[in-house]
């Protein structure tokens, strides 16, 4: 019986051991590939850049022509060997474009968290400004983002005029107007989202928590700033994690008011040279790299971030 016992401990503590192990080996891959993956788009940034320290601006760190002359000698290969010739020669630009993609995503939803953490406290707390909350996370969470978009661009005239003309706008490393008008819809957009992450989360935190709070004489905005919403910003990491991913596939909508991102320039390139389910099928590889990246990075911050026993993660 005891032999029967030491045995199953043994092969339950053998397979503890693989399946941490498995999960090593996989999260050491998935680093590896993300470091590499960044690793080379933030080269080529560099590289674009800076003039072109290392190759001319957007062309391939490795000569098209490589992949093509193997292509040529190895038919058995050559419809791989093709695919990445087509690759090498047009990533280039797209990850030129990428930065676009990145920097609407990440303003926005830094921006649309500022706006968002007041909206989902009005909302919960408030009296006459919950009203005021719920009027504008139902207005923007019930239209669509392109239309939104679309009003700000093309009804507001004067919000392109006003960018157009602020000094620098449209040359060197600022963008043109399209991009700020893209980063205004993004952000109210996403600042309705996320309040009602917030929201829900909040309402997941024990009332007696500010009552606790008050009893110890903080006031109730400083019970909700300095208990509540601590807790509460930690309960809404799953949504952002969803809101994240979601604003990075719906960047693609600043293409339609003319801003240059990953799709429009896929697009671009792909009215010029016919190809258009590479071109597209190029830019969805790269879609997701920043996604899985981004998916990474908020299960780390969940991670490193959980209340043990509470969030479900293993805490610090």
């Amino acid at each position: 019986m005891a032999e029967r016992a030491a045995g199953t401990d043994a092969d339950s503590a053998s397979g503890s051991r693989a399946r941490f192990g498995d999960r090593d080996v996989g999260t050491l891959a998935t680093y590896l590939a993300g470091a590499l993956f960044w690793g080379w788009i933030f080269l080529r940034w560099l590289n674009d850049w800076s003039g072109g320290v290392f190759v001319p601006a957007r062309q391939a760190f490795v000569p098209p022509s490589l992949f093509r002359g193997v292509a040529a000698g190895v038919p058995v290969v050559g419809g791989a060997f093709e695919a990445l010739a087509f690759a090498f020669e047009y990533a280039p630009a797209l990850v030129n474009a990428l930065w676009l993609t990145v920097v609407l995503t990440v303003v926005s939803i830094a921006l649309g968290f500022v706006i968002a953490v007041p909206l989902a406290a009005s909302r919960v707390y408030g009296r006459v400004s919950a009203w005021v909350s719920v009027a504008y996370i139902e207005l923007l969470r019930g239209t669509p983002l392109l239309a939104q978009l679309f009003v700000l661009y093309y009804g507001f005239p004067w919000l392109t005029r006003f960018f157009r003309g602020l000094p620098g706008v449209g040359q060197g490393v600022l963008p043109g107007q399209a991009v700020f008008v893209a980063v205004i819809g993004f952000t109210l957009n996403s600042a309705a989202y996320q309040a009602e992450y917030i929201r829900g989360a909040i309402e997941s935190v024990a009332p007696g928590q500010l009552v606790a709070a008050r009893s110890v004489g903080l006031s109730r905005v400083e019970g909700v700033r300095f208990v509540v919403l601590p807790q509460a910003l930690r309960y809404a990491i799953p949504g952002w994690t969803n809101e994240l991913v979601y604003l990075v596939k719906y960047s693609s909508l600043a293409a339609f008011i003319t801003v240059p991102e990953l799709f429009r320039a896929a697009q671009n390139i792909a009215s010029s040279n016919y190809r258009y389910t590479s071109m597209f099928v190029l830019a969805a590889v790269l879609y997701l790299g920043v996604v899985v990246t981004a998916t990474n990075l908020m299960e780390y911050v969940g991670r490193r971030v959980a209340v043990p026993g509470i969030s479900g993660g293993e805490g610090r």
